[in-house]
């Protein structure tokens, strides 16, 4: 919640009303140094922990930007790489909601000039609205970074990986904003934002060659009584936060395997279940619901185990041939993954 101590505006420049923020008559000749240090005290203390952070440059929520294209924008720009352009733990976005002040024009001339300003070439992208506002052919365009709620995000992710492959490139494919814990929007379903549905969610994405981003629950923290300074939207938690230990879960399982070999082949399963594989060697399935599941393999002998996606619990299987195999029924009644590896 926004209050005297917090606001989700920039102010890089010096404001002639620096709490008037849709007139704050800002000098875009000069810089306001002390929250650019700001900043760097906390790109640092980020770097310290092995966090990367996305150096967000505009947004739509702060209402008064320098003029598209004006030399005021480029100034600032150039001056943020210039400044923090050093940092290894950085990835730059040109703007959130984007397409809502920006036109793709701007984008695709701005992220060029970007690539060009940048002497390390860190990941570039841009954040709009929906998938289809992507410069996915260009080559500062380094990851795509769109908002889409609907929870129907793997045939999503998966169409979003058909139109990156069109544009001859390969670069990884993420939803940036999915879903935050008990917070927006005002329209969702009742319960569409809970822990369990988000974590599932996750998963539906990862199982699709995809990537997301969410968030924990804001109704605690700064200016919400008591004030712990937690929320995800000033990047802070307390004990009472747990959805992303859900998360943690899913992290140990992706990272037990060679997941970059992998692709989507939900072909190979039955059931609605979804299949990461490199066929022949890896396959990873994922089961949303409890049931079996029936993997159309390569012939061979294979180990594996399930994992349970709630609690990471790992249960033996028996050895696993190919090249048609049938599961025993999931261990309990939420939902589990299964890898199998060659021998």
């Amino acid at each position: 919640m926004i209050g005297s101590n917090w606001t989700v505006f920039l102010t890089p420049w010096p404001a002639v009303e620096s709490d008037d923020f849709t007139h704050p008559g800002f000098d875009y000749t000069r810089f306001n140094v002390s929250y650019w240090q700001k900043f760097d005290r906390m790109l640092r203390y980020a770097r310290d922990r092995n966090i990367i952070i996305s150096v967000v440059l505009d947004m739509n929520d702060s209402k008064v930007h320098p003029a598209a294209g004006s030399e005021d924008e480029y100034r600032y720009i150039r001056y943020a790489v210039a400044r923090f352009g050093s940092f290894s733990n950085i990835t730059w976005d040109l703007g959130d909601d984007l397409n809502s002040y920006r036109d793709e024009a701007w984008t695709h001339k701005t992220g060029m000039l970007l690539e060009q300003w940048d002497p390390y070439h860190h990941l570039v992208t841009s954040h709009p609205t929906k998938i289809i506002y992507q410069d996915r052919a260009s080559s500062w365009f380094g990851f795509t970074s769109y908002q889409d709620w609907s929870r129907d995000q793997h045939n999503l992710m998966l169409e979003s990986r058909k139109l990156q492959e069109k544009s001859g490139r390969i670069i990884p494919q993420t939803n940036e904003e999915y879903g935050y814990e008990d917070q927006y929007p005002l329209w969702s379903v009742p319960g569409s934002e809970s822990p369990d549905v988000l974590r599932r969610t996750a998963w539906d994405i990862v199982m699709a060659g995809g990537y997301q981003t969410a968030g924990e629950t804001a109704r605690r923290g700064t200016n919400i009584w008591p004030d712990t300074g937690g929320g995800w939207i000033n990047g802070r938690g307390d004990d009472t936060m747990t959805m992303f230990l859900g998360y943690g879960h899913m992290v140990d399982f992706f990272t037990s395997f060679d997941w970059w070999k992998t692709d989507p082949h939900d072909e190979l399963v039955n059931n609605g279940n979804y299949c990461l594989a490199e066929p022949g060697k890896i396959y990873a399935i994922y089961l949303p619901h409890a049931s079996k599941v029936t993997v159309q393999l390569q012939p061979g002998r294979y180990h594996g185990y399930w994992f349970s996606a709630l609690s990471s619990q790992k249960i033996p299987l028996p050895s696993v041939e190919g090249p048609s195999w049938t599961s025993p029924d999931a261990p309990d009644g939420h939902d589990w993954a299964i890898l199998l590896e060659a021998q």
